[in-house]
């Protein structure tokens, strides 16, 4: 068993990674989390293919969680001017709590379906 943070979340993450696959009806929307940014991205995973990105880059003023929202809504409005609404949410090994649940939150009110 590992102690380390790093090395557990890693391990969430290929078990959750083995069950959720984005297609082109359903998209994968992938979160990363750094200390301070969030980083989130919709992946066609037949093609390999990112078909739209959003970060809280340039949103160091407002609290994590508010950047988080923000950049939940903006993902959402760009994932609709490509023509996607159903995707599967990958929480990337992080807990659905805090940003990762702010940002899923706010995506679902800009109109995407989990």
């Amino acid at each position: 068993m590992t102690t380390k943070k790093v090395e557990r979340r890693i391990k969430i993450k290929y078990r959750i990674r083995k069950r959720v696959n984005g297609t082109a009806e359903r998209p994968r929307m992938s979160v990363f989390r750094s200390n301070k940014q969030i980083y989130v991205q919709i992946v066609n995973d037949l093609t390999g293919t990112t078909l739209a990105s959003a970060s809280s880059l340039g949103m160091e003023t407002m609290p994590k969680k508010e950047q988080a929202a923000k950049v939940g809504e903006l993902i959402a409005k760009k994932a609709q001017e490509v023509g996607v609404e159903k995707i599967v949410f990958d929480r990337n090994g992080y807990l659905y709590h805090g940003r990762v649940k702010a940002l899923a939150d706010a995506a679902r009110e800009g109109g995407l379906k989990f």
